[in-house]
């Protein structure tokens, strides 16, 4: 089942310009959307959800277009932004009550559960929790309405690793359930954990869209001296870099072959730090 659909999305600033940024998301899968800093990954899911207004494109949500069933389809929509605030003195108990009241599916029982098992004192408020504390009281608020899709815009930005596995495994579960997640993140190594598929967006344009698999076999990382470097065609050495003296560089996997060095199999890491310096 196709969960979200995406078609040729545009978003017009001065100075930038998201340009017809087209995917779907099928349902149980975990996609990783990455890219770095001003790439646009945030404009992109705030264009998605109407948080900011799209010059162009379509956006449908469960085969409903979101154009005019925009409340109807957030019920099923959990969206969680790293850089969330709430009133920061209320206590949690209190905030729940008021995000209660927009969901008809409200589940006070799921959420009682989300409680106890994030460990969270709703008697407490945000200014005494800790980030990793406050991502799980967002996650908590998103499944105590059934979301069907969570949408997280740099959920692990600014936790601590254990916080960070913490959180990666409530997505496994989550997965395993059936739940959809899209979440955006330059923490790299969290998508080598979890993620079924990436999404690569550079300067406002989506140039990877593939299963995580397949985006890594597509790509070898060269070790070179600079003597090997200079018997190797330039032309099939993405990204290159040097250090004292060795270099490194991405090639494309059917190439690999060609290349006069150590040729091994590259990280997602690996790879977008070489695509980036391509430019």
């Amino acid at each position: 089942m196709s969960i979200l659909d995406v078609k040729a999305l545009r978003k017009e600033y001065p100075s930038f310009l998201l340009d017809d940024i087209s995917f779907s998301l099928q349902e149980g899968q975990i996609t990783g959307f990455i890219g770095r800093n001003g790439a646009g990954k945030s404009t992109t899911l705030k264009s998605i959800l109407g948080y900011c207004h799209a010059n162009g494109g379509e956006v449908c949500f469960f085969d409903r277009p979101f154009s005019g069933n925009e409340t109807a389809i957030k019920e099923e929509i959990g969206y969680i932004s790293g850089g969330f605030d709430f009133y920061p003195n209320k206590k949690l108990k209190a905030i729940t009550a008021v995000a209660r009241s927009f969901y008809k599916q409200w589940d006070d029982a799921e959420y009682r559960r989300c409680l106890s098992l994030f460990s969270l004192d709703e008697n407490k408020t945000p200014a005494k929790l800790s980030a990793g504390m406050k991502v799980k009281y967002a996650l908590t608020l998103a499944l105590s309405h059934r979301a069907k899709l969570l949408i997280h815009d740099e959920p692990t930005s600014g936790l601590d690793p254990i916080s960070r596995d913490e959180l990666l495994e409530i997505f496994w579960d989550l997965k395993e359930k059936g739940t959809t997640i899209l979440f955006s993140t330059h923490i790299i190594s969290d998508l080598e954990q979890c993620a079924d598929r990436i999404l690569y967006i550079r300067g406002g344009k989506l140039c990877a869209d593939a299963a995580l698999t397949d985006f890594r076999a597509s790509y070898r990382l060269a070790e070179m001296t600079a003597e090997e470097k200079d018997r190797n065609d330039p032309a099939l050495l993405l990204g290159c870099r040097g250090r004292n003296g060795s270099y490194t560089a991405l090639v494309a996997a059917d190439h690999a072959a060609k290349i006069c060095g150590n040729v091994a199999p590259a990280d997602l890491e690996t790879i977008m730090i070489h695509l980036e310096r391509e430019g």
